[in-house]
């Protein structure tokens, strides 16, 4: 997938989960933050973050945070709704017969569902913008959403469905995502008790850079 109109900023604060503080030329502007996740570990003062210019003149806030540098590491891009549309890309290479994404089942809503001849699948998807030692880790905060997904493909491999849970790893130099046992015991759980039915575990590597996210496999 690839932004238009970006440009560097320099990260001052969040002072919610909705909006950054940013400097642009010296100038500070307000922006979206395309992730309501904690981000904690990577937003930080000074930080070099990516932004990319809305094209739509109504908006309150004219740019998106998109990505940030994190020292020593690289690039990690952190908007929420990339992963979804880099496993479109993904899925268009698999020959899959149909491809329906935001497939209503049992009381939520899973990412993709999939026919390939007989065969129904369903695949939901996190995305990875947390990092430790090169391994990452999800979630960054506790998901009830993210248990409950976990819980209906557990019920849906029961069914018959081929499952699966793929992690987008929206930075590069990682290969493995491990749950964030510390920060969501639940989840870590459910992931565990998902491994055990059947549901297959994805790790979907990236090429990261300012203006793209694109899967490496």
């Amino acid at each position: 997938m690839k932004y238009n109109n970006t440009v560097e900023a320099t990260f001052l604060e969040r002072p919610n989960r909705f909006i950054a503080k940013v400097k642009i030329d010296n100038e500070e502007h307000t922006v979206h933050v395309k992730n309501t996740g904690r981000c904690k570990e990577i937003l930080i003062k000074d930080s070099t973050v990516i932004l990319e210019k809305s094209d739509n003149p109504n908006r309150k806030t004219e740019y998106d945070l998109i990505a940030v540098y994190k020292k020593g590491f690289g690039l990690i891009n952190i908007d929420s709704q990339a992963p979804n549309k880099v496993v479109r890309e993904w899925l268009e290479t698999k020959d899959f017969d149909y491809v329906k994404p935001e497939y209503k089942y049992g009381e939520s809503r899973i990412d993709f569902y999939m026919e390939k001849g007989n065969e129904k699948y369903l695949m939901e998807v996190k995305g990875c913008t947390l990092e430790r030692g090169n391994v990452g880790y999800f979630p960054d905060a506790p998901t009830q959403r993210g248990v409950r997904h976990l819980r209906e493909l557990i019920k849906a491999t029961k069914q018959g469905y081929k499952t699966a849970i793929c992690f987008v790893i929206q930075m590069e130099n990682v290969s493995v995502v491990l749950a964030n046992a510390q920060t969501d015991p639940e989840f870590d759980k459910a992931l565990n008790d998902a491994k055990k039915a059947g549901v297959e575990i994805i790790f979907l590597k990236c090429k990261v850079a300012r203006d793209t996210l694109e899967f490496t496999q």
